[in-house]
This record gives structure tokens, C-alpha cells and sequence, in this order.
């Protein structure tokens, strides 16, 4: 469900943070933003940025301020900071597709963003994980792999950023860390339209497939269906804990429902013991 963050994007959110201050390192509080323009999603994400860098700057060690964002975009373009080869006429000729446009503060090159994708905005204070970005890269690469072993489809990495199948992308990353407190995140593919990304060269990586959970699979695999996963396996990557204070209902429903699995297995009920 998509929550109404239009008029304060963090005030309710804020609120969950006094209940669970106290509740030791490594607690992420899970939000679903649901359905959600590119910036709208992006003021959310600085909203909590500010709040944990100024606590990092104060030397206050307050815990269970980690947020994971999960969210649905509309289509858009995006690209990081040292991305020059897209010019204003470029950028014109791509909203003509029917896309927003933005050039951001993350890292890496063009992408995609758009219905059928999972995308999940991880704020961390990597102090109490580790301070390292590239461990975090790392260990949300292995995250998604981990999302893709759970529907038996073997993922991998290469010497390029991101998440592939043999030599197709089908999870991208890019992110911004400043004094170890991250943003961005990472996207992974589910039923997304791959059309999209014909009009780019996704990544900057010439000659490359992009690919999705429900191409490579040959039956739909939905955002909703890829939700628990990607949570059990950040957990297990991690090794954090979850708060869903601010879950409603329905959004329950997406970690605790039956699980998609291959159609040559039969179907289990997957509860993260949580």
C-alpha cells in the first residue's frame, strides 16, 4: 500500500524511531512506499539522511535509525554524478519515451527505473555493520543473488558492478555514502517492461543484455512476489533485524502470503522467522 507522505514525507515515520531507539544496533525499521515518483521517493530518503548524519555528527550512538525503502517508481531515467554523456537534448529525447529524467548524487552510470522493478533505498549507519562501501556493495550484491537462489535461478557477479545471469543484468546498484551513512539502493527486476531499456546503454556496459526474474524464468514473478525473499536474504546478508512498526496490513500480507517458487515445484508457504 502506498502511504501519503505528500505533505511530511518523515513525520509519522519519525515517530517509530523513539519506540525502538533502544533496541540495540542492527535494527532496520522495513517502510513501504509503494507507488512512488523518483523524487518524491528521493525526499524521503534525504529526510532520513539528514536526520542520522546529524546524529553521526553529534557522537550520539542512537540506535534503530536504519530504514529500508521499498518502492515502485513510475518510469524514469536516472544517472549518477560522473555521468557527462547524456546531454539536455538526450535527456529531452528520453522523456519523449514517456520517462522522467534525473541526474542524481549516486554513483554509476544511466539506468532504468519503472513498474515490475523492485527497488529498495537502504539509509544505513554503516558504523554498526561495517564502514566500508565497498563491503556494502558487496553484501548487496550477495543479497540479491541470495533473492534469485530463492526462485532456483542462479545469479552471480562480474568484474562489473551489479547482479547478472550468465551475461544478463537483472539487478542493478548504485549508491552514495557521506561519513558511512548510505542512500540509493539497489534494483532488481521482476516483471519490468525491458523495452525501456533499449533507448540507453544501460549502465554505461555496451553489448550487454538486461533481464528480469520473469524473463528468465519463462512466468510472471510480481514485485509482491519478490518482497519476502529479498528480505530474508538481507537479514541473512546483513545479519540484522527487522522492525515493521510502520507495515500496515497489507503490506504484511507481502512477507507472510505464499511465496512464487518454480512451476516444476510444488508451492510452500515461506513465513521469515522474524
Amino acid at each position: 500500500m502506498k502511504h501519503d507522505f505528500g505533505q511530511n514525507p518523515v513525520k509519522m515515520l519519525m515517530l517509530c524511531f523513539e519506540c525502538v531507539a533502544m533496541a540495540g544496533s542492527r535494527l532496520v525499521n522495513v517502510i513501504n512506499l509503494g507507488r512512488m515518483g523518483f523524487m518524491s521517493a528521493y525526499s524521503v530518503q534525504k529526510n532520513f539522511v539528514r536526520q542520522m548524519l546529524d546524529t553521526v555528527a553529534s557522537g550520539q550512538r542512537v540506535h534503530g535509525q536504519n530504514v529500508l525503502l521499498l518502492v515502485e517508481h513510475n518510469p524514469v531515467y536516472t544517472i549518477g554524478l560522473r555521468d557527462h554523456t547524456y546531454t539536455d537534448t538526450i535527456a529531452s529525447q528520453l522523456r519523449t519515451k514517456g520517462a522522467e529524467f534525473y541526474k542524481t548524487d549516486r554513483g554509476g552510470l544511466i539506468t532504468f527505473h519503472g513498474p515490475g522493478q523492485l527497488v529498495v533505498y537502504p539509509v544505513l549507519n554503516l558504523h554498526e555493520f561495517e564502514p566500508s562501501m565497498r563491503w556494502y556493495v558487496s553484501t548487496l550484491e550477495k543479497t540479491m543473488i541470495k533473492t534469485c537462489k530463492h526462485f532456483d535461478l542462479e545469479a552471480t557477479t562480474t568484474d562489473n558492478v551489479g547482479v547478472w545471469v550468465q551475461d544478463r543484468k537483472i539487478g542493478a546498484i548504485g549508491v552514495h555514502g557521506s561519513r558511512f551513512v548510505t542512500h540509493h539502493g539497489i534494483a532488481l527486476n521482476c516483471n519490468t517492461d525491458l523495452a525501456w531499456f533499449k533507448h540507453i546503454v544501460p549502465c554505461g556496459i555496451e553489448g550487454k543484455e538486461v533481464t528480469s526474474l520473469s524473463k528468465e524464468l519463462q512466468q510472471p514473478v510480481l514485485i509482491k512476489d519478490t518482497i519476502s525473499a529479498f528480505l530474508q536474504s538481507f537479514e541473512r546478508e546483513f545479519q540484522c533485524s527487522f522492525s515493521f512498526a510502520y507495515m500496515e496490513d497489507s503490506d504484511l500480507d507481502l512477507i507472510t502470503k505464499e511465496q512464487f517458487v518454480p512451476q516444476e515445484r510444488k508451492k510452500i508457504s515461506v513465513r521469515p522467522q522474524w
